[in-house]
Parts: C-alpha cells; structure tokens; sequence
C-alpha cells in the first residue's frame, strides 16, 4: 500500500501518546438489527437498530476511554453503492440484497445517534468505509499515532501491524494482532489481500479463480508469495484442474487483486485533529434521547452519567423490560397464520446457483440450515442434502448424496459433497452470519464430521423450550407449524413410505426432496422471527444464552465420542437373568397356585384377587383390577408372596429387555462403543434425557440394578471417573428457602439427614436417618401427606403429623411452598435461579383436584429440580475447555446422568483430572449467582462404570 500525502495530515506533532479508534459502523448497525428485538420509538418509528447502536457506541466509547485510553475516534459509515470498483467490474457487489425495508429509515437516526455523542459520523462518495479507514490508518501510523479498527472484517485486517495497529473484535471480545490474522489466513496481513484475491469473495462477487478455496490460497500464496507469482509459476502446479483454472482464469485473479486492494491515499474527509475524543457532552445525547423515548438510557444518564455501562444492551434492554409490573397469566400468543409456497424453493445443482446462495446468506447477517441423511442416526448417517433459508417461501435443496430410487434409476445431477462443503464451511463459520437451525444439535453434529464448527447459532427448538416449556403443544419442527402458523408440514411417511417398503431419503427424487427440506428450513426461519422477540420481553434470554445455547456442541461431541460396553459382560449378565426369570417364574407359579401369563395385568389381577381370594383390590374403568407397581407394594407389604416375587420378575425382565439385550443390540459396530442421543428438551424442567439407549433410567439403588453400570467400561490404557452432585436438590432447597439450620449443616459438611431426623425424631439412629431421608426428598416433591405415609409404612395421621413437625423445624421450607404456589397461580409458571420457565397453567387451575394436586406438586419441585438441571450444564460448558487449559485434553466426558457426569481419563491422570472436574462443577453457578450453601462433589474411578462409586 502507498503511504498517504496529504497536506491535513499533521506530520510533526508530538502525539506519540494519541490512539485512534475507528469504527466499522456497518457492522454495529446490521448486528444492532438483527440482535435486538423489534422497537419503536414515542413517533411510531422502528428503531431497534438505533436503540442497540446507540447503547452499543455508548458503551465502546466511554468504557475505552476508561480502560483503553483512546484520544480519537470515528465512526465509519458507506455514503453510496457506487464507487470506483463498479467502474473495474460492473457484477461487483452485484449480488447483494437491498437492506431490510425496516431498517432504511433507521439509517439517518443512526447518524444522528453518533452526533449526538459528539463523536464524528465520516462517510464519504465513492468511497467505501473500509477505504476511508484505511486512508486514516495511513494518516494517523505516518503522525506517529496508535490506530485501533473496531471491526471483524477481513478485508480490513490488511491494515493490521503489530505496534501500530489492531483490530478490536467486540462481538467476541477480543484484540486481533498480526498473529491472529497469520492464525486465520495462513500469512501476514501483508499478504491477506493476495489470499483474498485467489479465493475471491461470494458476498462482494469478487470472482477469484474457480476451484481456490481458503486452503488452496494460502498454501500457493506461501508458495510464491503473490497473485502476480502464482501466475508467473503456473507451469510448475502440479494438479491438473487448478493449473488449469490459474491459466484460463489468470485475468479474473489479477481484477479481484485490485477490487480487495484497499485505497489508502485519498484526502481525509475531516482532519485527524478534529476526531479527538473529548467525552460525551450531556445536552446533545439527552435531546436525542428524550425526542427517541429511550428511556432506560436517559436514566442511566440521569442515575450516573455515560460512565455507569458496565451492561451489555442486551441487558440494558432486559433490564428495562425486568421494571414491567409482574404479569398475570397469559395464554400462548395466537398462531400467526402463514401461506408456504413449496414451489418457490431451488433445488441447487451448479455452482453458481450455490455461490449466489452463499452470498446472499452473507449479506443478509443469518441464514436458517437444516440437513437432510440417510438415516436418523447422526453417528452413522451420511449426508443426503442441505437446505437453506433467507425469508419466507425462499429456500434451496443442496443435494449432495442422492442415489436412483432403484437399480434402473440413474444417480441424479447434483454438486459434488466436498466441494459444497467446502463453499459451506467459511459461510458457516462466519462470526458474522448467524446460523438458524431447529434441533440443531443434530446438524452440528453432521458439519462436525465433516470438519465444519458451526457458529454463531440459535436453535428454535431451545428457544421454544425456555419460553413454552410445560404447555400443551410440542417443541418439534411439526407441533410447533402448527402451534404457531397453523400449517402441516409435508410429513416424512408421505415421502419415504412406512414398514418394508421404507426408503431412505437419499432415494428421495429432488422435486419432492427440495419441497421438504426447504420447508424445514423455511419453517425454522419463520420461528425464529417469531420467537425472537419474545426471547427479550418474556426474559427467556438469560437462561437460554446462559445455559442451554452453548450446550449443543457439547452434547454433540459427547455423542460422537459414546462410551464403550462390554458386549461378552452384557451377554453373561442376559444369560444370568434369564436362569433368575425362569427360577421366578416357577416359585410365582406355586405361590399363585398354578401357572398363568405374569406378563398379563388381567391374568395377574384375576389370580391374586379370584384364585387367591386377596382382599382391597380396585378396579379402573376397564373393569378389571389394577396390578401396577404401587398396588403390588401394597400387596408386598401385607405379605403376599405372589405379589413380592411378581415385582422381582417385572424387574428381572425389564433389566433384561431393556439393557442387557438392547444395549448389545446399539452397539456401533465400527466404534465399539454405544453412542446415546440426548434430549436438551426431553423433560420440562430442563433435565436432559437421553434414548436410543436411555442411559438415564439404570436403576442404581438395587444389586442388579447396579450390576448394568459394570458393563460400561474404558478403553485400555483409560479409567472411567464419575462425578457425582451431593445431595444438591437439597443444597439448591436450603438456599431457595433460606433456612438456617440446612445452610449451616451443609456448610460445616455435616450429615443433613442426621440433622433432620433429630429435628423431626430426637434422635439419628440408622432407622430414624432413613426415615428423615425419605422425609427430606418427599417433601421436595409436594408429597401429601397420604403419600408420605405410604412411602413410610405408617398411617395417614403421622404421615400428616411428621409433615407438620417439619414444617415448624424448618418454617423456611413451608414460605418457600406457599410462596411457589402462590406465584404459579397468579403467573402460570414458575422460573428456577436462571430464570427456566416451567409452564404449569391451565393444569394449576384445574378444577379436578387431582389434576390441580398433580401440577402443585410438580410446581413445588421445579425451581429446584430445574436450577439442579441448569448447574450441571453451566458445568459442562466449562468442562472441556477447563480440562484444555489444565494440559488435560485427553479426558474426554460421556455421560450426563442427572446429578452425575461420568469420563473418560487417562491412566495416572486421576487425580489432577477430579481437581478440575471437581472445581468446576462446584462454581457452576457464579459468576450469576453466589449460593449460600457449598456444592459438594463426589468423584471416583476405576476400569467401569460400578467400580467409579
């Protein structure tokens, strides 16, 4: 680049101390937009975008001037479409989407906005604002100044040089050097504009040269170190196709040289003295904000002036809509009736079609992605397509792996699987397009394999979950179409069919294909408009972006790793109860006086209640006795053998069924490993589950039952760790209900069951322990006091009576279940620490008293159960990278299990690996939130999954 000359350039002062920050404003704009909901101002305009660009420069520019120092600084702004590159090449930019209608008129606001801080707004014709700051950067290096660019941009990391200037990266917090650009091209910003240029730019419709990606840009620019040295060494490529394409397209690479090559030496609008950085005088900024009705702002202004912003916008504008009076219940917003045109979808076959799909994503700021397999295993699956999605009824089919529906079809047209995603991968992960997707987890996992990290994302189906979950529709793409848009989506039977006749979707012809996966990615998109705003003004934001959005890469990953199982221990254990099922069978058969189907509940009720003649049997609707789990207890408890040993059989058989022979049977062949599928909104209080096993439910409190987790095993040379919350239900219960005497126990680290039973007994003896135990939980869980005395073997008077007696303990513990009854049924739900949301009405206010007592029930757990869940995934987004930076990238986590995370460690790497895993999961809850109890974790190891406890 030349060295600009320009006579407003001062030359000879002395500001060795002076630090210029300009401001990329496009991209605050654009991410103000797309970030925020939709506002408008006391005139009736939109201003979403100039509300979070407002709060945004405001706290750059006084939070620098406090931490950073900056003397100078501008904002940067493109004055007009039309510059100096279209006269180059008339198809530059050519491909960009007009700005969204909405935010056109927002544009002269947020020039007005920037004046009003008394910071100066430069644009200038037939510039671009990246040539602008680059021609100050120019100016500002020759005074001798520091220039920071507050941009992510990469055509600006051109201008990037160590001691003189960096780029500030404020979406990801973070200071890009010269390293970072070598870490992210492969070379120095000196040579950036070179890369650039051979792989060219879909958004900016630079053409570069066919077939150069990233890689291949990188690797001939170290090479030969220019575009003008590439070409000039073209006979000693060595691939064919790239040689060729280099030579026909020779033309093409030298044109994209000069359209990202910066200008550097045109006048500066306004002169480098006149960008000082004075503070924010308060008159100009408070007119503004007075005529816009900002008024959060103006009172953080009027309450301390610019200096107090140490928020976000984000939670600037939670903030002020936290001030709204407390809400009384509301319904589920109405479905928004939409119209889905399938026939408007592309189905994407050449390269330039995808080009101009990718371009468009980029200049849009987001994009909804869906993909389409082969099966719905995604450890296994291979990928059939990808949609994707700009706006309503406008979406594309990629297809990348469909084969003819027969041995006669031909395979159809379609773009090779590499060479999409390797267009896909830079669009994907982009820092500045954001990635829409709905059970994304699964897709995540599918770009992972393939090499891609997608980010930044949202997920609709987690969206969904923090502001509806509990009511009375569901969370996947299907229910919510039409919960939400009335709308039935084509369903997936209608296109692969049902039993034998099943296809795979890959044999999908690309009509039908395109007209459904488009939908997917339509529909998602479509969701994503509509729950956007609800995520700010319903506050699911917090625990959204606090807790579930940043889980999805680590449960992916723990999917993809699995856990190994022992196949010939599983085997032996199948075998051993199946001799126990038979010896059963043959004593249920002599205790009930002959031999009937035990499998069958009329059989069963028949016998104990006809052949036996047993007394207290109820009948349901169906007119025949009841033999459920509950009934059998009550029977075993009286002394009815047939009853007891019925009750061993269910469990042998279940055991048997459902884990010694399906485990065997999901064993991945080519891993050796079982790889489970887990649930972000499987269960309402924010648990996940997990199927295809379900590892959640492997009883643990019998003999045989814990005999399952023997079969979980490492890999030679690991051992399995598992580590596992105590008692932190309780722990998350005394802190809710503030009560004394349980936060002092668990503080000095004693036995909080002892603690209860000499409360509520007088004293701790082994049996009165057991019993305050059952005590502790079932209170938790808003047991009446019918069901504690059943659970105890007492009668319904003491159970009433224990349950008084805890309450006058522990009258902390009856405020905190009045209080939660009391706002579910104003609210219609209740919020964990995180603010979870656990929707509960209509069923609160049911006039059933069963169905009312049900949803109280449940309602007194949820915040608790829902602020354990939401712990224990604020640890496992911190795990890995705590691991990393310990030097112990070799643990790998596999399992959740409620209260328990379960590893995979090196040999004589234990003990350093329960340290970190032990910290983490015990600060789980801070920065958010201090807790007024510890949180106790337990950890063990050994060869399995049993010998770890």
């Amino acid at each position: 680049m030349s060295e600009i000359e320009t006579a407003e350039a001062p030359a000879t002062e002395k500001t060795v101390t002076n630090h210029l920050y300009l401001v990329d404003g496009s991209s605050y704009i654009f991410r103000a937009y797309h970030r925020l909901p939709p506002l408008t101002n006391r005139h009736g305009m939109n201003v979403g975008a100039v509300y979070g660009y407002t709060a945004m420069l405001w706290k750059l520019a006084d939070g620098l001037k406090q931490a950073e120092g900056p003397t100078h600084m501008a904002v940067i702004l493109d004055a007009s479409e039309h510059t100096h590159r279209n006269e180059m090449y008339d198809q530059y930019k050519a491909h960009r989407p007009p700005p969204p209608e909405d935010l056109v008129p927002q544009f002269p606001l947020i020039r007005v906005a920037t004046r009003a801080f008394s910071i100066p707004c430069i644009e200038k014709a037939g510039l671009e604002a990246d040539d602008i700051i680059a021609c100050y950067v120019m100016a500002a290096k020759k005074a001798g100044w520091k220039v920071t660019i507050v941009s992510s941009d990469k055509d600006l990391m051109q201008l990037v040089e160590d001691g003189a200037v960096d780029m500030l990266d404020t979406m990801n917090d973070r200071r890009i050097d010269e390293a970072a650009v070598h870490d992210k091209f492969g070379v120095g910003p000196e040579k950036v504009g070179e890369v650039l240029a051979l792989m060219g730019d879909s958004v900016d419709n630079v053409p570069g040269v066919p077939g150069v990606g990233p890689k291949t840009a990188t690797q001939l620019i170290q090479d030969y170190g220019s575009v003008e040295g590439v070409l000039a060494a073209v006979e000693e490529i060595k691939k064919p196709k790239l040689k060729q394409n280099l030579i026909e397209h020779a033309e093409a690479a030298r044109l994209s040289r000069e359209l990202v090559r910066l200008v550097c030496d045109a006048p500066l609008p306004e002169p480098l003295d006149e960008l000082i950085l004075k503070g924010i005088p308060p008159e100009p900024l408070k007119e503004f904000l007075e005529d816009q009705g900002f008024k959060t702002l103006l009172n953080r202004m009027v309450g301390g002036g610019p200096t107090n912003t140490g928020a976000t916008v984000r939670n600037d504008v939670m903030a002020a809509l936290d001030r709204r009076p407390a809400s009384k219940i509301t319904e589920p917003d109405a479905p928004e009736k939409i119209e889905v045109d399938v026939s408007k979808y592309e189905t994407v076959t050449d390269e330039a079609a995808l080009d101009r799909w990718i371009a468009e994503a980029r200049a849009q700021g987001y994009v909804a992605v869906d993909t389409e397999t082969d099966c719905i295993d995604c450890i296994i699956a291979k990928l059939a397509g990808i949609s994707l999605a700009t706006g309503p009824n406008r979406a594309c089919y990629i297809p990348v792996g469909h084969v003819g529906g027969d041995l006669l079809s031909e395979t159809p047209n379609q773009l090779p699987l590499q060479l999409v995603l390797d267009r896909l991968k830079p669009l994907l992960e982009d820092p500045a397009v954001l990635k829409i997707g709905h059970n994304l987890k699964y897709d995540w996992v599918m770009f992972d394999k393939a090499g891609i990290d997608v980010a930044p994302y949202d997920d609709t189906m987690l969206m969904s979950f923090d502001l509806d979950a509990g009511r009375s529709f569901g969370h996947n793409l299907t229910d919510l179409a039409k919960s939400q848009f009335e709308h039935e989506c084509i369903s997936f039977k209608s296109l692969c069919g049902t039993g034998a006749r099943q296809i795979t979707f890959d044999k999908v012809p690309l009509k039908e294909a395109t007209e459904y996966a488009g939908e997917d990615a339509d529909i998602a998109l479509r969701l994503w408009h509509r729950f956007k705003p609800r995520m700010t003004t319903e506050n699911a934001e917090r625990v959204y972006k606090r807790v579930d959005q940043p889980l999805i890469p680590v449960i992916g990953r723990m999917e993809r790793r699995g856990v190994k199982v022992d196949r010939d221990y599983l085997a032996g254990l199948s075998k051993t109860f199946s001799e126990e099922i038979s010896k059963l069978e043959e004593r249920i058969y002599e205790a009930a006086c002959g031999p009937f189907t035990i499998g069958s509940p009329q059989q069963l009720g028949d016998v104990l209640y006809g052949r036996l003649g047993l007394k207290g049997g109820r009948k349901g609707k169906s007119g025949h006795y009841s033999t459920d789990v509950n009934e059998l207890e009550r029977l075993a408890s009286e002394g009815v053998n047939c009853a007891r040993l019925v009750l061993d059989w269910r469990q042998l058989t279940k055991l048997r069924s459902t884990y010694t022979e399906a485990l065997q049977s999901v064993i991945n062949p080519e891993t050796g490993r079982v790889h489970t599928s887990f649930s972000l909104t499987g269960a309402q209080t924010g648990r996940l589950s997990s199927n295809d096993p379900n590892l959640q439910n492997i009883p643990i409190r019998t003999e045989l039952g814990r005999k399952i987790r023997d079969a979980f095993v490492a890999e030679p040379g690991y051992v399995l760790m598992s580590a596992d919350y105590s008692q932190i239900e309780l722990r998350i219960a005394a802190h809710m209900a503030d009560v004394p005497q349980l936060k002092e126990a668990f503080r000095e680290g004693a036995d909080i069951h002892n603690i209860t039973a000499e409360e509520l007994f007088g004293s701790a003896d082994r049996e009165n322990r057991n019993k305050a135990k059952t005590v502790n939980f079932a209170i938790l869980y808003g047991v009446s006091p019918w069901g504690l005395a059943s659970r105890m073997g007492v009668p319904k008077e003491e159970g009433q009576a224990i349950i008084a007696r805890y309450f006058e303990r522990f009258p902390g513990i009856r405020q905190y279940i009045d209080d939660t009854l009391q706002f579910v049924r104003s609210h219609g739900y209740t919020k964990t620490l995180f603010g979870r949301k656990t929707h509960f009405y209509p069923n609160i206010k049911s006039p059933n008293p069963s169905i009312r007592g049900g949803a109280e029930r449940a309602a007194i757990n949820a915040p608790i159960q829902g602020t354990s869940a939401d712990l224990i995934k604020r640890a496992m987004t911190r795990m890995d990278g705590a691991l990393a930076e310990a030097g112990l990238d070799g643990v790998r986590m596999l399992l959740q299990v409620h209260d328990e995370l379960v590893f995979e460690v090196p040999d004589g790497r234990e003990q350093e690996a329960a340290e970190v895993v032990r910290r983490v999961m015990a600060t789980a809850a801070e920065p958010a939130i201090k807790l007024d109890v510890p949180l106790d974790v337990e950890v063990g190891w050994g060869e399995h999954w049993g010998a770890a406890h």
